[in-house]
């Protein structure tokens, strides 16, 4: 019997998922399988979607642990590597690392073996250079299933050329008032490369670094801070989009599908159509 999707506005659909789930959480350390980082996860599930995501240039990875938490109180296994940590960030092996910690979720039991991943209901996310990072694994791997981005800043190797080969629906989630990695030579132009279906959105007060948890010595460096409303429309954003591409959660697609106040659809190709799971 087909699943009865009960149809929200997308303002209902954004207070719903900006609030945590309803799952309770548990955090482990990926250095217990040989990869510095964090996961978070439900208490228990088996055959869990699992995201795994980039950290920004000079961020540490606790800056996005509320994201991830998030992320696992609604279902979905999410972790993140603390490699490339310092100043010569590189995105080809922050996006193998990315690629690790996949094969890491869905080929080990998770907590006490109550937790476990299914191989193809995996994402990639990051913010920053971990967004471009992300983007390099997705062109890397077929078992990528969706991409999000939050202020994707270009990589080298270009992730903008990776893009054209991406065939895994992204959403983009672009700052405004970005002057580290401005959108148009940035989030925009990946996601204008994209092969696959696309959505960019553009968060009209939101700076680079909005993205980012708490405070850290790189915002002497780097312009702009950690802002509450950039974090919530990442959390309610990124959920909305896993639960749908790798959970066929319906249910939030008016979030999705319409715009937002301060977080307009600046530019969407092709129908994010919900892949088919298997069996």
């Amino acid at each position: 019997m087909a699943r009865r999707v009960i149809e929200l506005t997308a303002r209902e659909a954004f207070l719903q998922l900006s609030r945590p789930g309803t799952h309770e959480v548990l955090r482990g350390d990926l250095a217990l399988v040989g990869l510095p980082g964090v996961v978070f996860t439900p208490r228990e599930g088996l055959g869990l979607p699992a995201v795994a995501f980039g950290h920004g240039w000079l961020q540490p990875v606790h800056r996005y642990r509320g994201l991830l938490r998030h992320l696992a109180s609604w279902g979905i296994v999410a972790a993140a590597p603390a490699t490339e940590r310092g100043p010569l960030l590189s995105a080809r092996l922050l996006s193998s690392n990315l690629a690790t910690t996949l094969d890491v979720c869905a080929g080990v039991r998770l907590g006490d073996g109550e937790i476990s991943v299914d191989p193809d209901r995996l994402a990639v996310a990051g913010h920053g250079m971990g967004g471009g990072a992300a983007v390099h694994t997705a062109a890397g791997s077929d078992r990528v299933r969706a991409v999000v981005t939050l202020a994707a800043t270009e990589t080298h190797p270009s992730a903008v050329d990776v893009a054209r080969t991406v065939t895994a629906p992204g959403l983009h989630l672009a700052a405004a008032e970005d002057r580290i990695a401005p959108p148009v030579a940035h989030a925009e132009a990946i996601a204008s490369a994209w092969a696959g279906p696309v959505q960019l959105r553009m968060l009209d007060k939101a700076s680079h670094l909005g993205f980012a948890e708490g405070r850290h010595w790189s915002e002497l460096l780097l312009d702009g801070r950690a802002e509450r409303a950039a974090q919530t429309h990442a959390k309610a954003f990124t959920t909305a989009f896993l639960l749908r591409h790798l959970a066929g959660d319906r249910s939030y697609d008016a979030l999705l599908d319409n715009d937002v106040k301060h977080a307009a659809l600046a530019y969407q190709r092709g129908p994010l159509k919900v892949r088919p799971s298997r069996g």
